[in-house]
């Protein structure tokens, strides 16, 4: 796990300054404090620089930018190649001499002999970049899924690039400015969807995807993976128990591929599922106890996991560390968590997940496997179930006449606002006044939320836009390809596509890499996710039980305790994060801003109406703090440490 950033000049008088490679690099240093390096290519229009974790072959020989025996291939490369052994066999075989035992030796070779497209040949997480000097070409990838992620800047002159968009601002020609098309989505979605950045002119690499970029300034980008396209698994879907026996399978193999290391790994357990598939399958393949880190809220008993994660631990027999966080330090950590984000996650979990992180790295471990992506692929969350139910059961809905449901939806408000619901309220709603019901598993604000949450002169700079036309781009996308994909395959592929990427991968990648630390997401092996992607809806989803084919297929691993509990999520959620004193610094940032993005007498009241009534407005909260935090510290150049401490 490591970081990189670089430089791809088009023109003679823009050639590349080693101070400012140097520059980028630093801004980086947390991906990789191990080693360091630059590398500008003999007509100074091509440059890298690297910051590297060592994780696999902690000698010199590791060192990058790497650059193949006769210079014509250079490479920077962020993340893991789990099938890297089997490749360099194929390699040494072919001829190729090894002068190291990396994965990112074995890059330089298969490109070489496979041509740009060897990225199929790949099975891991990563973003990398290659300069062909031959061809004078650029070429930058990401992974299949996401994992890690990738930013690039484009202008006339010149390609600017890295693994994180900190380094980018430190171009001297890049200056931080709202992107307010991606900003209008933000509003909806609390992440900015692909290929869009909140940065004016600073995008990211899509999942799945390369640039092919030349010296001459031409730019193709280039989808090599998606799930909707990949090929369907020759298996017999019909058979319930082989489902599960394949998935295990693939489960198992997935783990082994992923305790590639020669430091230190472990789990981050919550007690839940996913997490304990991951310590007693690893537990399986390892002559030594696993390590395991748990995080709780002090006074947060209804979120707090400690006792399932303990009985996981005893079960299994690791080294098991808990940490107890409290909301003092929540503001405390707000600039370093809004730093490390580059643009704003509106997911509370970020804070939990640094102190787990720390604790991890703090007691020598430099590899973690975590959960993610079980509950996408699988149909975990239960407001799947929900919205499912109301676009496939409830859909007699729409027939009835529009005044009558408008009345019986007027009729229900009441109730709902009773029972402190929002987000719920607005996806009954959307059922009854015949509008779109899914947009994704965590949204804050809905297009009519929006035309009232936004000032005049924002509306009209997003004039003509509607966030759900990129839901709908995506479920015509699917269908295009696998025309008899069902609503629950529309909602989990736009899930996988979007906030699983943009949100929850990045919040994975960017918190862990700020202590240090490498995330391997063993549910995410591609294999597994082609072959989850085309389990039938019935068999996910079970008499209202979620996760139903994986619950099977974990019988013979985990105790029924565990399967069957409740689920909770990692250290809660944002109603439980909102504590009175982060609420209280919320409304005084968002309610005196220094844009006009807002509609303030809207917000005003919403902000009231949850501090008076308690309504379920925590997405919609957490969503404006962080972007004003984030607009203050990198838009405006504010130190935000001094407003917080106000």
């Amino acid at each position: 796990m490591c970081g990189f950033a670089g430089i791809l000049a088009y023109r003679e008088d823009s050639t590349i300054n080693e101070s400012v490679l140097q520059s980028m690099s630093e801004a980086i240093v947390h991906r990789g404090p191990d080693d360091g390096g630059v590398w500008i290519s003999d007509n100074q229009q091509a440059g890298f620089s690297f910051r590297r974790l060592s994780i696999i072959d902690l000698s010199e020989a590791g060192h990058q930018p790497m650059s193949s025996p006769s210079g014509a291939v250079t490479i920077v490369f962020n993340g893991e190649i789990y099938n890297h052994l089997t490749l360099r066999k194929e390699l040494e075989a072919a001829g190729y001499k090894y002068r190291s035992r990396t994965d990112t030796e074995t890059i330089i070779y298969a490109y070489q002999h496979w041509g740009e497209r060897f990225v199929e040949r790949l099975e891991g997480m990563f973003a990398i970049a290659l300069w062909d000097e031959n061809l004078q070409k650029l070429f930058l990838y990401r992974d299949r899924i996401g994992i890690k992620p990738l930013y690039y800047y484009g202008s006339d002159s010149r390609m600017v690039f890295g693994s994180e968009i900190k380094a980018i601002l430190k171009h001297p020609a890049i200056s931080p400015s709202v992107n307010e098309q991606a900003l209008y989505h933000y509003f909806t979605f609390i992440h900015t969807p692909a290929p869009e950045t909140l940065y004016a002119g600073i995008r990211k690499l899509e999942p799945g995807h390369y640039l092919r970029l030349g010296a001459d300034g031409s730019a193709e980008d280039i989808e090599y993976w998606d799930i909707s396209t990949a090929p369907v698994p020759e298996f017999d879907y019909r058979d319930e128990q082989a489902v599960a026996d394949e998935i295990l399978r693939l489960l198992r193999e997935a783990i082994d591929k992923r305790m590639m290391s020669d430091v230190p790994f472990g789990v981050f357990l919550s007690g839940g599922i996913d997490s304990s598939a991951n310590v007693a399958l690893m537990a399986e393949l390892m002559d030594r106890p696993v390590d395991t880190f748990t995080v709780a809220i002090e006074g947060q008993e209804a979120t707090n996991e400690f006792q399932w994660a303990r009985r996981i631990s005893k079960r299994y027999g690791t080294n098991h560390r808990e940490v107890i966080i409290d909301d003092a330090g929540f503001l405390d950590l707000m600039p370093h968590v809004v730093f490390h984000q580059d643009e704003p996650l509106a997911d509370p979990v970020c804070f939990p997940l640094y102190h787990v992180s720390k604790l991890a790295r703090d007691n020598g471990t430099i590899v973690i496997q975590v959960g993610e992506g079980s509950d996408e692929q699988f149909a975990g969350y239960e407001s799947y179930l929900r919205m499912h139910a109301l676009q496939t059961r409830y859909k007699w809905i729409q027939n009835i006449p529009g005044f009558l449901r408008s009345l019986a939806y007027g009729m229900a408000t009441p109730l709902l606002k009773s029972r402190k619901v929002d987000y719920r309220q607005n996806v009954i709603r959307n059922a009854f006044e015949g509008e779109p019901v899914f947009w994704g598993n965590a949204i804050a604000f809905f297009e009519k939320e929006k035309q009232r949450a936004l000032s005049p002169s924002m509306l009209s700079a997003s004039a003509g836009m509607n966030s759900y036309d990129l839901v709908r781009a995506s479920a015509r996308k699917l269908l295009s390809h696998r025309d008899t994909a069902d609503e629950m395959q529309q909602m989990i592929y736009w899930e996988m596509t979007n906030r699983l990427a943009e949100l929850l991968l990045m919040r994975v990648d960017k918190i862990t890499m700020s202590t240090s630390l490498e995330a391997r997401v063993p549910f995410l092996d591609h294999k597994l996710v082609e072959f989850s992607f085309h389990i039938p809806t019935a068999m996910k989803i079970q008499g209202g039980e979620t996760k139903a084919i994986l619950k099977r297929a974990l019988k013979s691993v985990l105790p029924e305790e565990i399967i069957y509990r409740k689920k909770i999520g990692f250290a809660g959620s944002g109603k439980n994060m909102l504590t009175p004193g982060i609420f209280e610094h919320a409304k005084a940032t968002v309610l005196n801003p220094n844009h006009d993005y807002y509609n303030i007498p809207y917000l005003t009241a919403l902000f009231a109406e949850y501090e008076q009534k308690r309504i379920n407005y925590t997405p919609q909260i957490w969503m404006l703090y962080n972007f004003e935090m984030w607009h203050r510290h990198w838009i405006e150049g504010s130190d935000i440490s001094q407003t917080i401490r106000c």
